[in-house]
């Protein structure tokens, strides 16, 4: 028995290792830098003072007189994250800093070649994605302290102070609530090729503690981030060119192609944590809903993107319990599903709450809001209609419950011999 638990954990190790997961924080950028090398000082220096740039129409002229820089002195994963962190934040600033009536359509080529150089090596698009702001952009301010929302603070910000902090950073609690989740997910991946029911029966029961801990970490969003604040002010910031009509034909980058490029902006879709969760689940979403969540995976890092395909192919979980009459195991799949449901459902409500109630009483009030106004009042900031595809989602979720429960109610353990 000893051996087996060191086997299992040395192969979970290993998937740790080869999907770049953290067992503690999940996918969030472990210790993320907040310095790169002397050289790209003119990138930080924009970046630490975004907000003040932005809010004095003085951005588009300080990126203009800036010079072209090569990322070739960018030696590591780290500081290569910091840097398309740092270009995400000054190009999201660049496009958006006179808001909704007067986005840049071009992104110069001081920011956009080197940004587009970072991406091609670190696999992701040459936007600000969620695994920037969110999973690679929190600091601690007394290091020896705990990873809580009171002793951590954003590395890069834009307007609407506590909300935007808030934001980004109970959005990264949210994910650090899914690390063990996570794991029990690989534990579930490994235990089902060896027909370990017991195993997979944990599996399922640490993801669905899991999910019940994301859904009470996102609760703090209602704590820390203000409706107007956030719909007024910050959401156009984390919006992309790509199914937004305030950027019908998309960004040209300079010296990058003589076309626009049509890109998506930041959204709770582009989390590999949810996504690996359905596909663990067997939970296929379909029609408009599925190919947006596909095309989402090319906005997260490669190894976490590889770990969802990996799930993906693997034999379906679902009908693996419909096959075996274990009641304990097909209830344990169930509970996950339901939390799941819950953690979606409640995803909706929050939504409503700062998009479309806080849209319509601005519009309402007729507010002159610098920001994104009622442009994307039903669209997320992804690009997709939020509430049918929120809806979606979470109905397909709910349809993956085994309602047939099997007709023989044996022991688990009994069955793990008998499989």
């Amino acid at each position: 028995m000893e051996h087996m638990e060191t086997n299992s954990r040395e192969t979970l190790q290993a998937d740790f290792d080869t999907f770049d997961i953290s067992e503690e924080l999940g996918f969030v950028l472990e210790e993320p830098l907040t310095h790169l090398p002397d050289y790209y000082r003119v990138w930080l220096d924009l970046a630490n003072n975004l907000t003040h740039l932005i809010e004095s129409r003085k951005l588009r002229d300080l990126v203009h007189n800036m010079p072209v820089l090569s990322p070739d002195l960018l030696s590591n994963h780290r500081e290569l994250r910091l840097a398309h962190l740092t270009l995400g934040f000054i190009s999201m600033g660049y496009v958006w800093q006179e808001g909704q009536h007067a986005p840049a359509q071009i992104l110069p080529k001081a920011l956009a070649w080197p940004y587009w150089l970072v991406s091609r090596r670190l696999g992701l698009p040459p936007i600000l994605t969620y695994a920037d702001s969110v999973l690679a952009n929190w600091k601690l301010r007394d290091p020896t302290g705990d990873m809580e929302i009171r002793n951590m603070d954003l590395i890069f910000s834009f307007p609407g102070g506590e909300s935007c902090r808030g934001f980004f950073l109970v959005s990264l609690l949210v994910e650090m609530a899914a690390s063990s989740g996570i794991a029990g997910a690989l534990e579930v991946m490994n235990a089902m090729k060896i027909c370990d029911l017991i195993s997979i029966q944990k599996g399922l029961i640490k993801v669905t503690q899991s999910l019940k801990k994301m859904k009470e970490t996102f609760k703090l969003m209602h704590n820390h981030v203000e409706p107007t604040a956030f719909h007024g002010t910050l959401r156009i910031f984390v919006s992309g060119w790509k199914d937004n009509p305030m950027l019908p034909r998309g960004l040209l980058y300079e010296g990058v192609s003589s076309e626009p490029i049509l890109l998506s902006g930041g959204s709770a879709a582009q989390s590999s944590a949810i996504q690996c969760f359905d596909a663990l689940l067997c939970i296929q979403h379909e029609d408009e809903t599925g190919a947006f969540l596909t095309r989402m995976r090319d906005y997260m890092p490669p190894a976490h993107r590889q770990l969802i395909e990996t799930l993906s192919i693997c034999p379906s979980l679902r009908d693996f319990i419909l096959s075996h009459s274990s009641s304990d195991l097909c209830q344990a799949y169930n509970s996950c599903v339901s939390a799941l449901v819950d953690l979606r459902s409640y995803h909706l409500n929050t939504v409503t709450k700062y998009v479309i109630v806080a849209g319509n009483r601005a519009r309402s009030m007729g507010c002159p809001l610098r920001g994104v106004g009622s442009a994307l009042n039903n669209t997320g900031t992804g690009g997709s209609n939020i509430m049918v595809f929120l809806k979606s989602v979470r109905n397909t979720t709910q349809k993956a419950l085994i309602l047939e429960r099997p007709s023989t109610s044996r022991e688990t353990e009994t069955q793990a011999l008998a499989c």
